[in-house]
C-alpha cells in the first residue's frame, strides 16, 4: 500500500477587503475554506470545480506560492508551514507547478535551454556541461528535440510551450507536480497528447500529480481519485470511477450531467442548477451549496454538513448521506 506523500488538513486562505475611511479590514474573502486531504505516492488526484472555486489558490498554497492563512501541509513527512524561506526553497526541488498559460509562464527573452537550466542553477546542481546535457535529454523524454534548446518560447505552439513547462518541472526530478490546469489552454486535439504525456512520465518517474482542472472529462482521464470543490471547499472526493458511476453530492451530479456524451443517442437527465454562485466574500451560511441544491431542506440553512466517509472512502458533505 503506498504511503500518503502529501497530507492537507484545514486549509484556509482568506483575503482580506478594506474599505472605509481608514482603509481598514471590513471583511474576508473566502478563497480556501477548511480543505482537507491526502495525495498517496505515485497517485494523481484530481481537483475540478467551477472557475473561482478555489483549486488554483489550494494547488499554490501548498507549494506556499501563496502563503496559506491557516492549516497543516505535511509533504513526504515534513511539515511545510513552518519552513523558513530558505528551507522552503529547498523543499521546492521535490514539489513543482506547471502552470495553465505555457507562454506566460515563459521568460520570452531567454532561450529555451536558459528556462531549462534555470531550475539546476538556483539549486546549484551541476557544471555548465552537465546542465547542457540534462536539457537536451529532458527535450527529448517530453517528445521535443535537443536543437529546441536554442530557440525561444514565441517560435512554439501552445502544446510545444506546455511540453517546455512540464520539462522545466522535471529537472529537478521532483516528487509531486501541482499541475494548474495543464490542458486547459491547449487545442482539443493536442490536449489528448499532453495528457498521455504526463501519464508516460509518472510511470517512468514515479511522478506524484495533484492534478487541477475544470473539465471533468480531462480529470476522468489521468486521475485515480477526484475531489470536487464547490465555493472553497471539497464537497466530494473518491475514486474517479465511483464519482463518475455513482455521484453522490448534487453539484457533482450537476457537473456530470453537463459533460458531453460520445454517444449522440445517449438520454441523460440534464441538472440545471437555479441562480449564480454566491460571493466567497459572503458565502451562505450552513452548506454553501444550499442557494443553488434542488433538495435543499431546513438543516443545510443552518448547519454545516460533516465532510464523512460515507463507505469505501467515498466522502461527501451532504446532510442526504448521514450515517
Amino acid at each position: 500500500m503506498a504511503e500518503d506523500l502529501l497530507v492537507v488538513k484545514n486549509l484556509k486562505k482568506y483575503y482580506p477587503i478594506t474599505g472605509g475611511v481608514l482603509g481598514g479590514e471590513v471583511g474576508v474573502v473566502k478563497a480556501v475554506d477548511d480543505v482537507s486531504f491526502t495525495v498517496k505516492s505515485g497517485e494523481t488526484l484530481g481537483l475540478v470545480g467551477e472557475s473561482g472555486c478555489g483549486k488554483s489558490t489550494t494547488g499554490r498554497s501548498l507549494l506556499r506560492l501563496i502563503e496559506p492563512t491557516s492549516g497543516e501541509i505535511n509533504f513526504d513527512g515534513t511539515d511545510v508551514m513552518s519552513l523558513s524561506t530558505d528551507a522552503m526553497r529547498k523543499m521546492r526541488r521535490d514539489m513543482q507547478i506547471v502552470f495553465q498559460d505555457p507562454f506566460a509562464s515563459l521568460n520570452p527573452r531567454h532561450n529555451i535551454e536558459k528556462i531549462l537550466e534555470e531550475p539546476l542553477i538556483v539549486h546549484g546542481l551541476g557544471s555548465s556541461a552537465e546542465r547542457k546535457k540534462r536539457v537536451q535529454e529532458m527535450l527529448e523524454i517530453v517528445g521535443l528535440s535537443s536543437y529546441h534548446a536554442s530557440r525561444y518560447p514565441h517560435q512554439f505552439s501552445g502544446g510545444q510551450r506546455q511540453r517546455i513547462g512540464i520539462a522545466r518541472a522535471l529537472m529537478l526530478k521532483p516528487k509531486l507536480i501541482v499541475a494548474d490546469e495543464p490542458v486547459s489552454a491547449l487545442d482539443v486535439s493536442i490536449q489528448s497528447q499532453v495528457l498521455n504525456l504526463m501519464q508516460d512520465l509518472q510511470r517512468e518517474f514515479g511522478l506524484t500529480y495533484l492534478f487541477i482542472a475544470h473539465d471533468l472529462s480531462v480529470v476522468r482521464h489521468i486521475s485515480d481519485r477526484v475531489g470536487v470543490m464547490y465555493l472553497g471547499r471539497i464537497v466530494e472526493l473518491t475514486t474517479s470511477s465511483q464519482l463518475y458511476s455513482n455521484p453522490l453530492h448534487p453539484y457533482t451530479r450537476a457537473l456530470l450531467s453537463a459533460v458531453p456524451s460520445p454517444d449522440p443517442d445517449a438520454v441523460r437527465e440534464r441538472v440545471i442548477l437555479q441562480g449564480d454562485v454566491p460571493s466567497p466574500a459572503k458565502p451562505p451560511s450552513g452548506c454553501t451549496f444550499h442557494t443553488r441544491c434542488p433538495h435543499v431542506t431546513e438543516e443545510c440553512r443552518t448547519v454545516r454538513p460533516e465532510f464523512a466517509d460515507t463507505g469505501d472512502g467515498h466522502f461527501v458533505a451532504c446532510h442526504l448521506y448521514k450515517s
